[in-house]
């Protein structure tokens, strides 16, 4: 089955199948399955074309995929622009959301920096 030009997974069930679409997490797939009337354990082989078509109906009612990845694309460049600090945060590929970073924050800053330990150097004792 495909939606938005992404495959879903025949083997999956298809609570899980549909939150390989950008913007569907478990809550929203399961809202969409019980506006469709379908159950949520229910794999993507086994459905039939008005329930395909049914789904594709409800997906487009949200911003999913391009249109999200867009739309939160813009909303970090404008803070960007701005100067805000959540801006300036994205621009220096900080986090942006009050974590630390003295010891964490390894993905968003990359695994190049690593620690030292405490930073005092060893007395050699004669």
């Amino acid at each position: 089955m495909r939606v938005l030009g992404i495959t879903i997974s025949d083997n999956k069930k298809l609570e899980i199948g549909l939150t390989g679409i950008y913007g569907i997490g478990r809550p929203r797939a399961i809202e969409i399955l019980k506006k469709a009337k379908i159950d949520k354990d229910k794999k993507a082989k086994d459905l039939t074309l008005e329930e395909e078509n049914n789904i594709r109906e409800l997906i487009e009612k949200y911003s999913v995929e391009g249109d999200l990845k867009r739309k939160v694309s813009s909303n970090i460049k404008r803070l960007k622009d701005i100067k805000t600090y959540r801006g300036i945060r994205h621009m220096k590929r900080l986090p942006s959301r009050g974590q630390r970073t003295k010891t964490n924050s390894r993905t968003v800053r990359g695994n190049v920096r690593k620690t030292m330990g405490s930073g005092r150097k060893k007395v050699d004792k004669k």
